[in-house]
């Protein structure tokens, strides 16, 4: 055997290397105390480009394959902080939660250690994903090493995980929703060993870990789910009222009271301050009145879709509520007449509404899979994509949005079975809402 001084200085120099790429990789992957690292599978990318026929909105679906894909409910995030990842989960097998890789359009699997996760939302701050694992809440940070050909060698993205808390009672009963500051996560709490014991509305400290009740509930009615912090108070949770032991709507309960007045009212919209704990009904619905599907959007306003007709069709319009004022304007009329048919009535009322974080645009779908969206200063409608359901088929669209306020994220049945679609918002429609300087041309005296 020949070993030359070149060959040894070689071979120092390759070690040093690899010595010094693993102590890298480490320092940029080694877990804190309490914390676990571990790589997530990465999936090849499935995506479809298509242009909208009717709108000329593009439309790039994330999933293609022939198990259901659904996008997170409309009222949490899909997109992280980053817009690196979007959230979504599937029916295909191991899949559960998964998200698309906005730089490669790969598809990654969030197979923990410890199995799968569930009633997740991606976090308002940092690059995270806050999700549930039985009584187990957890955080769970991403690091992307994007690969410059995804088709031939995958990214590799590593999950650090860390159980923030264990639920010692009782099982989470909606997804986690964090505050707008970044500092907790909301989720609503049922099935304690007490059967006295009402459900709570509890929120966890994203730093320490901290479980705390929020308030707690009489049982019935309970809670209808929905738990969501304010987009823009991190004050404030909202929450859908449970229906009375009679099933009624509505009630003679007043706005400024607390728990001892919840019982029994069947009222949708309820808002609670963390600083006090006292639930407050925000908006009274008359009887008979639909209030359904609401989510926050900016300057303490609350989305929701509702109105009051003769059944069986239902009158529903997309509405804006100011919850401290109670002032309510509609966003997008609906429409009612007695000739309409169950299916012509759907095609022109509206059932899930979320709104842009930057408050440039409400967007909303119904039953037969349009995807509209208005205008927040004006409310000139925009119809951005159709086709993505058939009345009476399949899922709702459930439309929700990314941090930007640039695209629309729903489930389509465009290419027949169920899947994740993103519709971005034309650059025109864009600039003419932000152009718009209405109101602004004639000065104050």
């Amino acid at each position: 055997m020949i070993f030359s001084f070149r060959n040894h200085s070689r071979l120092l120099r390759r070690a040093a290397l690899t010595l010094s790429v693993s102590a890298l990789a480490l320092l940029n992957f080694a877990a804190k105390a309490g914390e676990t690292s571990y790589p997530l599978e990465v999936l090849p990318p499935e995506h479809r480009h298509m242009t909208d026929p009717k709108t000329g909105a593009d439309l790039l679906f994330l999933t293609t394959a022939p198990e259901n894909d659904a996008n997170l409910y409309f009222h949490e995030y899909s997109w992280l902080a980053d817009e690196s990842v979007i959230l979504f989960t599937s029916s295909r097998t191991n899949g559960g939660l998964m998200g698309y890789v906005t730089a490669t359009g790969e598809l990654i699997r969030f197979n923990t250690p410890r199995g799968g996760l569930g009633a997740a939302s991606a976090a308002a701050k940092g690059n995270a994903v806050l999700a549930v694992r039985g009584r187990d809440i957890v955080e769970v940070k991403l690091a992307i090493q994007a690969s410059a050909a995804p088709n031939v060698r995958p990214s590799r993205v590593i999950a650090t995980e860390r159980v923030l808390c264990t639920l010692p009672d009782g099982g989470p009963s909606t997804a986690l929703n964090p505050s707008c500051d970044g500092k907790y996560a909301a989720l609503g709490v049922t099935g304690f060993a007490d059967p006295k014991r009402g459900p709570a509305i509890c929120k966890i400290n994203l730093k320490t870990g901290k479980l705390s009740d929020v308030c707690r509930l009489p049982q019935p009615p309970g809670f209808g789910g929905h738990v969501q912090y304010s987009r823009t108070n991190p004050n404030l949770i909202s929450f859908a009222g449970g229906r009375g032991p009679t099933g009624d709507t509505a009630g003679p309960v007043h706005a400024s009271r607390g728990p001892e007045d919840y019982a029994g009212r069947g009222q949708r919209l309820w808002v609670v301050d963390i600083r006090d704990g006292i639930p407050r009904n925000v908006y009274m619905a008359e009887e008979g009145e639909l209030v359904t599907h609401e989510s926050w959007w900016v300057n303490d306003q609350i989305l929701f879709c509702g109105g009051k007709s003769p059944k069986p069709a239902e009158l529903s319009h997309v509405k804006v509520l100011n919850i401290f004022t109670g002032e309510v304007r509609i966003a997008g009329a609906g429409a009612w007449w007695p000739e309409a048919t169950a299916s012509e009535a759907a095609k022109l009322n509206w059932w899930h509404v979320a709104g842009s974080g930057n408050g440039r645009w409400i967007a909303t779908d119904n039953w037969h899979g349009e995807i509209m969206i208005f205008e927040g200063k004006t409310t000139r409608p925009h119809l951005l994509a159709s086709g993505h359901r058939t009345y009476g088929k399949g899922e709702h669209p459930h439309v929700g949005w990314d941090r930007k306020g640039e695209k629309v994220v729903f489930g389509s049945h465009l290419l027949g079975n169920l899947n994740v679609c993103v519709a971005t918002i034309p650059k025109a429609w864009q600039d003419a809402v932000s152009a718009n300087d209405d109101g602004l041309r004639t000065k104050r005296k």
